[in-house]
């Protein structure tokens, strides 16, 4: 999948970094403001990938979804959402680095292997991190090798993800740049 060579486990400390970096530089006053995911503040897409990155720490040490249940429902963010941020991908990031290439983890699919759960969450950081930097008026140059790794994974799965529900359907892009090819198959208006 990968034209760099690397993983998405070994992308994803990128990515989180390039989304964490973007949570710490958020305006007082751009929590409120409406995201590229038209049901989303920034705020609640922050909230989002905390609570993903909560979930990925019991999962990725074999809980099933029935196992960790509620736990996360709610506002996860509470006073201090860069402090959330902070604590849940740390914790995320610490069960990545363990997690073992032959695992599987229990997602509400069902059962996928580690490694496909991982570009699934790549995914998610990455297209994120564009949303919240257009939400919140931040840089929105993501990493190239990131970018070129989540395009590969985006165009093998197009159909995947449009028919997920997840993700808008592709729009077209005039540009051969790799970021602007990517948020366009995501449905995004660069």
């Amino acid at each position: 999948m990968s034209t760099t060579g690397l993983s998405a486990r070994d992308l994803l400390p990128t990515a989180a970094k390039e989304f964490g970096s973007r949570v710490l530089d958020i305006p007082d006053d751009a929590w409120d403001r409406p995201t590229p995911c038209s049901e989303w503040t920034v705020r609640d897409l922050v909230g989002h990938l905390v609570v993903e990155h909560l979930w990925a720490v019991p999962l990725l040490e074999g809980a099933t979804t029935a196992e960790v249940g509620a736990r996360f429902d709610g506002d996860v963010l509470n006073a201090n959402p860069q402090k959330s941020w902070t604590l849940a991908i740390n914790d995320s990031m610490d069960a990545w680095a363990v997690a073992g290439a032959d695992d599987t983890v229990q997602l509400s699919s069902g059962e996928r292997p580690v490694d496909e759960y991982a570009e699934e969450m790549l995914l998610d950081l990455t297209v994120h991190a564009w949303d919240l930097a257009r939400g919140a008026g931040l840089s929105e140059d993501l990493d190239d090798d990131v970018v070129a790794h989540v395009l590969a994974y985006a165009r093998a799965h197009e159909h995947e993800l449009t028919r997920s529900g997840l993700f808008h359907d592709p729009v077209h892009a005039d540009s051969q740049d790799p970021q602007a090819r990517l948020l366009a198959l995501l449905g995004r208006r660069p």
